[in-house]
């Protein structure tokens, strides 16, 4: 938008605390090279457009926005004299992208001192040749830093995923190895009993009712009950009284795994037709190998499934051979996000997750939402003293208007209201020296804000801190730019 041209006083630009170190030559060339310019109430510029000019206003009011989401958030209203906006990094030239950072506009009528950025540049750098390379390295150098920092969050929040993981998965495996091993054992068991059986004095219809128990029993084995602990411990004493009375010894051992197969009296009174009486405790031995060979196997295919389902579960969160823009179920990264850090949980911390179902799937970037639920979750974690500590974590999730909620409610000491408006400050961080960057919610914004158009939010007191994510239930075309350099 272009203001109404005005004279330009050497003087009056000289008396502004930015140029009033400046000779009368240098005040010269700047009003003979810019120019002033009055503004009625209205915008100025607007926010991602290219810069091409730097602004000192002379008098007037100037309010400056940024862009969260679909809404302009007034982050500056003043009426003082000299205060500056626009094209202020035009000193670097093509090496940085030349945009406003910020949408300005006037509240009543205002006059601007108006400085063409390439004539801002060159002025710069001739008039201030090392004030430009101090500034260049410190602009660039934090730029750096940052991604470096970045980088090391990522690695960080890395190795803990990796840890949880291995934890994870070795209790799965470690049972799988236990199962596997043992059932070799009861195998080479059932093959010496088979033995002994075969060489008895059985006829072909006793031996093919033994057989078709023990097909039967492995059906019985792949449907057993779950039975209360009281229920089971009853059963076990009945069965147990059972074999004792027929002469079978260390009844009071198979007795527990005939119930947890979910065998009863009935059943061992079809083995007992089946057989006299002197081949039985060789007929009920053969059997319970049957039950403990089916047993184990429903182990280790339980434990191959929880190891399949981790797996599963980090191919999600890391979104693995999945594009990076998509439409996602967030329940599904949220899930994914809690079964990698549970291993950060500990015993004593309790998760609930509220999820509303009927919530639609989201065009998102899933790894790097995933990205935030983690930095998120960890900070919960963290609030609540980690694994030694304990407390609630509260993942819901509902709709909110136009908008998707994710919110992650935790119980732990809360955030001091000394340092609420610092939380998404790069490199602020309230974690000791060594456990965090600083950079966790300052990339969770970016990837919030920047490259989902959504709102990052947090409301805290002792016992109750929650922070919410806010996602449009639609969005614009993907925007691929890096949220660092947002």
């Amino acid at each position: 938008m272009s203001g109404q041209p005005l004279p330009c006083s050497p003087r009056e630009i000289g008396g502004l605390f930015l140029f009033e170190k400046l000779t009368p030559e240098q005040l010269g060339r700047l009003c003979g090279e810019g120019r002033v310019e009055r503004f009625e109430p209205g915008p100025v510029y607007t926010e991602g457009e290219p810069a091409t000019c730097f602004y000192v206003m002379l008098d007037g009011t100037v309010v400056l926005s940024r862009r969260v989401g679909a809404d302009d958030v007034e982050v500056t209203r003043t009426s003082q004299r000299g205060v500056y906006a626009g094209a202020m990094q035009a000193y670097l030239g093509d090496r940085v992208r030349q945009v406003y950072n910020n949408s300005m506009r006037v509240t009543e009528p205002t006059r601007f001192f108006v400085v063409p950025a390439d004539t801002f540049a060159s002025i710069m750098q001739e008039w201030f040749p090392m004030a430009v390379h101090l500034l260049e390295g410190l602009f660039f150098g934090s730029k750096s830093t940052q991604r470096a920092i970045g980088q090391r969050e990522r690695l960080l929040a890395l190795g803990s995923l990796s840890a949880g993981l291995t934890h994870e998965l070795n209790n799965p495996a470690a049972a799988a190895v236990r199962a596997t091993a043992t059932l070799r054992e009861r195998v080479g068991k059932m093959r010496h009993k088979l033995r002994i059986i075969s060489a008895g004095t059985y006829d072909r219809e006793t031996l093919a009712n033994l057989i078709d128990i023990q097909e039967r029993t492995a059906e019985r084995v792949a449907k057993a009950p779950v039975l209360s602990p009281l229920e089971a411990s009853d059963r076990e004493d009945a069965l147990a009284d059972w074999l004792d009375d027929h002469g079978i010894d260390d009844g009071w051992r198979i007795a527990p795994t005939f119930v947890q197969a979910g065998l009863d009296e009935d059943w061992l009174d079809e083995v007992a037709a089946a057989v006299d009486e002197e081949t039985l405790p060789s007929a009920v031995g053969w059997l319970s190998y049957t039950v403990e060979t089916e047993l184990l196997m429903d182990e280790i295919a339980d434990s191959t499934n929880r190891v399949s389902h981790l797996v599963d579960a980090a191919k999600q969160y890391s979104q693995l051979d999945r594009a990076p823009f998509q439409v996602a179920d967030v329940h599904e990264l949220l899930d994914s996000t809690l079964l990698m850090l549970s291993g950060k949980f500990g015993r004593r911390i309790k998760v609930v997750k509220e999820y509303d179902r009927t919530l639609p799937r989201v065009p998102a970037y899933p790894a790097e939402l995933n990205q935030v639920w983690t930095n998120l979750i960890d900070n919960a974690v963290a609030a609540m003293n980690g694994t030694s500590g304990e407390g609630t974590l509260t993942v819901r999730t509902a709709r909110e208007n136009d908008r998707l909620l994710v919110e992650f409610g935790d119980t732990g000491t809360g955030i001091p209201p000394e340092v609420r408006d610092r939380v998404f400050d790069p490199f602020f961080t309230t974690k000791p020296v060594g456990e965090g960057t600083g950079l966790g919610l300052d990339i969770s914004w970016r990837i919030v804000v920047n490259k989902h158009h959504g709102t990052l939010r947090f409301d805290s007191e002792p016992g109750d801190t929650r922070f919410q994510v806010l996602l449009p239930l639609t969005a614009p075309a993907p925007d691929d730019t890096p949220e660092e350099s947002a």
